[in-house]
């Protein structure tokens, strides 16, 4: 059905969902969460954090993944949290690298508060699938260079 996880991700964009669902739902089930709860817990974080224009969506979505496979969840692995900590420093400068910047309003072009909303449609509709692949490129990257 898809050839790529990227392709899964951008087709889950493309049905309406947000860039940040669009990644994390992507490998969530096979990180140990159900869908709906990966949908759910996503969601706030696109658009940079609630259309705020902070940290991309996509970006985000990727930090939350990197969280399910390496975080620190019990009281006494810190060793986990400084890890996770380094693989969300080293995504952040990878999407960097391809593209400037994790800012969500800087990779955009435009502030949602002072830009039309269909012209805000747009220019997400044209920049974020890229977004949403380089994610998840980068995130498989990361992660299965690490195993």
């Amino acid at each position: 059905m898809f050839q790529s996880k990227g392709d899964k991700a951008i087709a889950c964009f493309k049905e309406g969902f947000n860039c940040s669902q669009a990644v994390f739902s992507t490998y969530c089930e096979e990180l140990g969460m159900d869908l709906e709860t990966g949908l759910k817990v996503s969601c706030p974080l696109g658009g940079g954090m609630g259309r705020l224009q902070g940290t991309c969506g996509a970006v985000s979505g990727a930090y939350l993944l990197l969280g399910l496979k390496y975080g620190k969840y019990l009281k006494e692995d810190n060793p986990a949290r400084d890890k996770t900590y380094a693989m969300v420093r080293e995504f952040a400068k990878l999407f960097e690298e391809r593209n400037g910047t994790t800012t969500c309003r800087d990779l955009l072009g435009l502030d949602f508060n002072d830009t039309d909303p269909k012209e805000s449609a747009q220019q997400i509709q044209s920049t974020c699938p890229k977004l949403v692949r380089d994610a998840i490129e980068i995130f498989e990257e990361l992660v299965f260079s690490d195993e």
